[in-house]
């Protein structure tokens, strides 16, 4: 469970999911002072939406309902305008530029684990608990941001952009347990939550439907040529929006083979396709690099997305706050604003925002 040993003032980040409600339940029956909170995004429940989405307001009342439960205040603080300001603004700009973004690493970096953070301290709390699948060690007065028990669970590649500085006043109750018991102990102590489907997708996005989202937000969407390696024309794309790099279906293109997208030219409003092999990718720059420790070795594994098997490569730190990565091995489909998180085993070192690549054999 948590990692402190005497009666602390516990502020719990609590989406209304089973996840956060049993990390206030544990903070509790440990005998900390807890106070759950909500982050109110102004995400209206849509009727016919049948996914589970977080802070919504059948989200806010279940919090709400658990905090009842376990006697322990409840509140709920407007973030509305952050998640519009530094998270959506941004999401919708990233893909007009054929980038695509990651609205979770940046609602933690801002949101989370900046303004709620930031709350924390200011309201005198001791630490700020989630429902993260992360884990935080102390090592000789040191704090490491470390990969969780479930690794099937594991949350670390959405939570590099913590600052370092912040990692003393966090908590992850559920780095020791299983998604699996984590359901149990809820159903043990009745927070009524413990059937609760996963939240899924980008919670600000009605049926996950992010082309619609966009495209309501800039009017009017640009048709353009779908082109070969060669600059051929081949067809013709629906919006750069609609599409990003390694995808293969809904091309509308028929050459015998099958295609990709390899490229997004949002200049010239251009979808480049080609060969799998087309999206071998060498090297890459990352910018608006957190590092999470002092000394980073030059040879680190890295992730280039959530789910992806990592990759070993050679890191190396040039001017305004990039990284460049070759990789030992070419890694497919690595594509621009998403994160590249750096790993020394179980232990997170750092990531990025990965801003260009090479192709295979290029320099």
């Amino acid at each position: 469970m948590s990692v402190i040993d005497k009666k602390s003032k516990i502020l719990v980040a609590m989406s209304g999911g089973v996840d956060s409600s049993v990390a206030a339940y544990l903070l509790k029956e440990e005998g900390h002072d807890v106070v759950g909170v909500t982050m109110c995004l102004g995400i209206i429940d849509l009727e016919n939406d049948s996914k589970v989405k977080c802070c919504g307001t059948e989200a806010i009342n279940d919090a709400k309902n658990v905090c009842q439960k376990l006697g322990v205040p409840h509140y709920v603080l407007d973030f509305s305008a952050d998640l519009e300001n530094m998270v959506i603004k941004d999401f919708v700009d990233e893909y007009m530029h054929g980038r695509t973004p990651n609205p979770c690493v940046r609602c933690n970096e801002y949101l989370k684990f900046g303004k709620l953070l930031e709350y924390t301290k200011n309201m005198g709390f001791d630490f700020l608990a989630t429902g993260h699948y992360s884990r935080i060690k102390e090592v000789d007065g040191d704090y490491l941001l470390c990969r969780p028990k479930d690794s099937k669970k594991d949350q670390t590649y959405f939570l590099y952009s913590i600052k370092k500085a912040n990692l003393s006043k966090i908590l992850f109750p559920l780095s020791d347990f299983t998604k699996d018991e984590i359901r149990d102990i809820a159903h043990a102590a009745d927070l009524t939550v413990e059937s609760k489907l996963e939240s899924q997708d980008v919670c600000f996005v009605p049926d996950n439907d992010y082309k619609r989202f966009v495209s309501e937000r800039i009017g009017k969407i640009e048709s353009g040529d779908i082109v070969n390696m060669s600059g051929d024309v081949l067809g013709k794309h629906k919006g750069i929006i609609n599409y990003t790099r390694g995808q293969r279906g809904g091309l509308g293109v028929a050459v015998g083979r099958p295609q990709y997208v390899v490229e997004i030219d949002a200049e010239n409003n251009r979808i480049i396709v080609g060969e799998k092999e087309d999206l071998l990718t060498n090297s890459l720059i990352a910018s608006n690099v957190n590092m999470l420790i002092d000394d980073c070795p030059q040879r680190v594994f890295v992730q280039i997305r959530y789910g992806h098997k990592q990759a070993l490569c050679s890191l190396d730190f040039i001017e305004g706050n990039k990284v460049s990565i070759v990789f030992d091995a070419p890694q497919e489909a690595v594509t621009k604003g998403q994160s590249v998180v750096f790993y020394n085993n179980n232990m997170v070192l750092g990531g990025g925002t990965i801003e260009s690549y090479s192709e295979k054999g290029m320099a």
